[in-house]
């Protein structure tokens, strides 16, 4: 057996976030299914929002995060994302991150979709790498210990409370047994739910799904938030710092068609607003070639596009064949972001004894229905300090509990019952047909329009994947690099969260944020302004509510 005091799970900002603020007082490991600098958290382009500007303040960025989720955000949760926002943006000055600037010296700022004021700080459009990189560097500094390729097979729970994890080391084919105090998820998302997703490969929502199995409450798994501008055919994402730094949408017309919708805030109301208004133009006949609308940057210029949007330009130029200073880019909205995860308190805690969970991956609330852009990047490093500090101190006062027994028998023998004989219900069945299907499945009847009738055919569609997937097994149990392996846990977890979030949408009978239902369009505040809590029980999810935590701002009509 391995021992730490901390185990972290996962290696993007959340989790090497959190990794650096707990190491000076104790031994902490990250375990990651990649390596952490290959962490989706690379990917992520716009900026981190932090209230820093002269006329900005905390305030401002408060009411612009509550309104933008649909008043269903935890408003003491928003308040500390905010408030701390400013002085981790120093602390990662401070780190090395290298911001880009403005001509007296100052962290250059932009705005984002849904603020009030230009207040996302970036380096130019690569703010996710160049924190990734330099909190890496600050890991490695710090003696972090890394176990990348290591996949998380099993939490290990005795007596109510963390005892360690069964892992899946990649390159030996073998299991192992991390004994510790403390374990903090940092997974990341579950995109990969989706046919058309801007997430990576890796993010099928492990965390979220061996959480859920070991007993933690998940929150608000129906809100799915849909990214307005990604490739056309590829969903390859188009940073929204295109449209803060000025980027219009038009339809097969030429027609800035946001004004018909938002014509206060046009192509920077959020994001839920503007990707139904895309499928809305799409829908009526507006779009070009009937399948997409156009992102124009050509009025921006060439110099300002190289200066300010280097990695949309090659993105474009790669993978589309435009050259965006001349031509505009064709567009489409795809999958992008859970709102959902391990529902937690504003120290990061679960339900769960030394089970803290940050990021993506928990919902502690700051984004409610919708989050705007830039508070996903600035909550994976404000509430990624936060889970460092609170398990810091838990390690700190407490006994490594003795060797896990039960809950490691009973984890060795759900892990052996992948491996056998497949007897597939359907001839040629596989997890990759499954996989195919349950993603049809999402994109079809779960996605940024939804009705009662479509989530009743994704649920019993899902469930019928679900018998399918319980026939099929692994044949070789100890491989090097066994893909196969990986590929039948990660429709596991899948199937899993893909069956919570369609179950929890067709329970939710209103339109708030991201969720909009064709058949109940308004938003009902009288019987839905609470939090949907998701339990594991012994026939599936159980649901039930939680409150809102509202402070200085009761909701009212939410209009751009």
């Amino acid at each position: 057996m391995i021992t730490h005091d901390i185990v972290i799970v996962g290696g993007g900002l959340t989790g090497l976030m959190a990794a650096v603020e707990a190491s000076p007082g104790a031994d902490v490991a990250v375990v990651s299914k990649v390596y952490p600098t290959r962490s989706h958290s690379g990917a992520a382009q716009g900026g981190f929002n932090a209230a820093m500007g002269d006329d900005d303040t905390v305030e401002n960025h408060v009411f612009d995060t509550v309104k933008g989720s649909d008043y269903i955000g935890d408003q003491d949760a928003i308040e500390i994302l905010c408030s701390e926002g400013p002085e981790v943006i120093r602390d990662l000055e401070t780190m090395g991150v290298p911001w880009s600037r403005t001509g007296d010296g100052r962290v250059a700022q932009r705005s984002l979709g849904g603020a009030g004021y230009p207040r996302a700080c970036y380096a130019a459009d690569f703010a996710g790498h160049v924190v990734l990189h330099t909190l890496y560097e600050q890991s490695v500094k710090a003696g972090i210990r890394i176990y990348p390729e290591w996949y998380l097979v099993d939490l290990l729970i005795e007596n109510g409370s963390v005892a360690g994890l069964l892992v899946y080391q990649l390159a030996s084919g073998r299991t192992e047994v991390i004994r510790c105090k403390v374990v903090i998820m940092a997974t990341g998302g579950y995109g990969r739910v989706y046919q058309k997703t801007t997430n990576g490969h890796a993010n099928t929502g492990d965390g979220m799904a061996i959480a859920y199995r070991a007993g933690a409450v998940l929150a608000d798994m129906e809100f799915v938030q849909f990214h307005p501008t990604t490739l056309y055919g590829t969903n390859i994402l188009i940073s929204e710092a295109a449209r803060g730094e000025g980027g219009y949408l038009r339809n097969v017309h030429g027609e800035r068609f946001m004004a018909g919708y938002a014509p206060q805030k046009m192509e920077l109301a959020p994001r839920d607003v503007v990707s139904r208004s895309i499928f809305q133009e799409i829908k009526e006949g507006r779009g070009v070639e009937g399948s997409y609308v156009h992102l124009d940057l050509t009025h921006l210029g060439a110099e300002k596009i190289s200066e300010r949007l280097p990695q949309v330009q090659d993105l474009a130029r790669r993978y589309a064949a435009v050259e965006p200073s001349a031509a505009p880019i064709p567009i489409e909205p795809a999958q992008h972001y859970s709102m959902g995860g391990i529902r937690t308190n504003l120290n990061c805690e679960t339900n769960i004894g030394g089970l803290l969970a940050a990021g993506e991956a928990a919902n502690v609330s700051v984004h409610g229905a919708n989050r705007l852009g830039g508070n996903s990047l600035l909550e994976t490093v404000v509430f990624g300090r936060r889970a460092g500090r609170r398990a810091a101190y838990l390690a700190g006062s407490a006994g490594l509990a003795p060797p896990p027994k039960d809950s490691l028998d009973a984890a060795m023998e759900r892990w052996l019952a992948n491996f056998g004989q497949s007897r597939p219900e359907v001839e040629g069945d596989s997890v990759f047909v499954i996989r195919r299907e349950l993603n049809r499945t999402m994109t079809e009847k779960v996605g940024v329009f939804r009705t009662g009738e479509e989530l009743k055919e994704a649920r019993e569609e899902l469930a019928g994947l679900r018998r399918r997937y319980s026939a099929l097994r692994v044949p070789v149990k100890e491989a090097p690099f066994n893909y196969q392996l990986t590929e039948h846990l990660e429709v596991g977890y899948l199937l899993d969260l893909s069956e919570i979030t369609a179950a929890a949408a067709l329970r939710r009978t209103e339109s708030r944020g991201a969720h909009f239902r064709l058949d109940f369009p308004g938003r009902d505040d009288r019987n839905w302004l609470n939090h949907t809590l998701i339990k594991k029980g012994e026939k599936g999810p159980v649901f039930g509510t939680g409150s809102v935590s509202i402070t200085r701002y009761p909701p009212q009509e939410r209009g751009y």
